[in-house]
């Protein structure tokens, strides 16, 4: 199994964010306490994927996220 991420911290606003503006909306939150399991920080190395593909995911959570709506709303005919 390989753990595919951008390399780099991205804060969880910023992916929230970014889905926003790929829907053109804007969601509500509900922010919380820190729940039992979450963690502060969280990160990716794409070293292994780099060694076995040559590979080096660089797509950005802004350049991303319209791409993953537009695949959405076509898969589930929205």
């Amino acid at each position: 199994m390989v753990n595919i991420g951008a390399g780099a911290p991205t804060k969880l606003m910023d992916y929230i964010a970014a889905l926003e503006s790929a829907l053109n909306i804007t969601a509500t939150k509900n922010f919380l306490p820190m729940q039992a399991g979450d963690v502060l920080a969280t990160g990716a190395s794409t070293d292994l994927l780099h060694r076995l593909t040559r590979y080096r995911p660089s797509t950005t959570p802004a350049q991303g996220m319209p791409r993953f709506a537009t695949w959405f709303r076509d898969y589930y005919k929205m």
